[in-house]
């Protein structure tokens, strides 16, 4: 049975943990709209680009896909995990929809996992990982990234012909990680080209003078840079959602937790104190009889 003395230590220890909760389900709120935001900031940007695009197409400044080759195709996918945990089952969730999404296949594909925990996941399962660490900000989204396209341009120079896939965690109504893949090469073009005959949104039609082939070039790329963004802001978003959700119910177990210790502590120190009040109303019994 526990003193006193050690069920008082263990409430201070469990209010010093549940101090720590508060603060990272804290964190994990601002993290959360940080990421948001990074991600309603882009896209403007996003709009731009898409607009450039269908402008070409338009008028006829992109060619039509030829032949696929997908016999010598390389499969490739850009997996966002973790590097840190108790954010609930986040990193589970999207690895099971990576291993869907390549079970189908025999070959094994090239793998840029972000996220320690996703790298070493996947490393476990004998995959050939790249590993890139998560930024602490969404500052460092497009650091990240660049980073993703230079080492997709490292792996074209190197196997020939990718398709690339994005596989991430985002938010939806009521889940806070809902894993998804998104293709991200080679670029679909057909989704701008259902749009040519729509209204340009503007009184202006669009102008260039540039080469066709340097301007198109130039806008994929771009196209790229703000589709890896957007999967990387909107995975972190979902993790710290995880993050959060975990918290919320670890405060929840330990606010239990802490109601059962202080009534078991409330009731062992009014057992002592009756203890203490009888010994000395025995004593005092005692002294009387004697002197009597």
């Amino acid at each position: 049975m526990q003193t006193i003395d050690t069920l008082r230590r263990r409430i201070d220890t469990v209010e010093d943990l549940q101090s720590i909760v508060r603060t990272m389900k804290s964190l994990a709120a601002v993290s959360i709209r940080q990421y948001e935001e990074a991600s309603e900031a882009l896209a403007d940007y996003t709009r731009t680009v898409e607009l450039g695009l269908l402008a070409l197409l338009r008028q006829g400044g992109a060619p039509r896909p030829g032949p696929t080759g997908r016999a010598s195709v390389t499969r490739a996918y850009v997996l966002f995990g973790s590097d840190h945990g108790l954010c609930g089952r986040f990193n589970e969730v999207v690895l099971e929809r990576f291993a869907e999404a390549e079970s189908s296949h025999e070959d094994t594909p090239l793998v840029l996992a972000v996220g320690a925990r996703a790298a070493s996941a996947l490393e476990a399962a004998a995959h050939r990982v790249t590993g890139l660490e998560l930024p602490g900000g969404a500052d460092g989204l497009t650091g990240l990234a660049q980073s993703i396209l230079l080492t997709i341009d490292d792996w074209q120079t190197t196997h020939g012909p990718l398709t690339v896939d994005l596989v991430h965690n985002h938010r939806t109504a009521g889940i806070v990680a809902d894993p998804r893949v998104a293709r991200l090469l080679p670029v679909d073009l057909d989704r701008f080209r259902g749009k040519e005959a729509a209204r340009w949104p503007t009184r202006c039609l669009p102008l260039w003078t540039m080469e066709t082939e340097t301007l198109l070039a130039s806008l994929v790329r771009q196209y790229l840079f703000v589709s890896i963004f957007q999967a990387g802001a909107e995975s972190l978003a979902s993790e710290h959602a995880s993050r959060l959700s975990a918290m919320q119910a670890a405060e929840r177990n330990i606010e239990e937790h802490l109601d059962e210790m202080q009534g078991e502590y409330r009731q062992r120190r009014q057992q002592a104190i009756t203890e203490e009040l009888l010994d000395v109303v025995s004593g005092f019994e005692t002294l009387s009889r004697a002197e009597a």
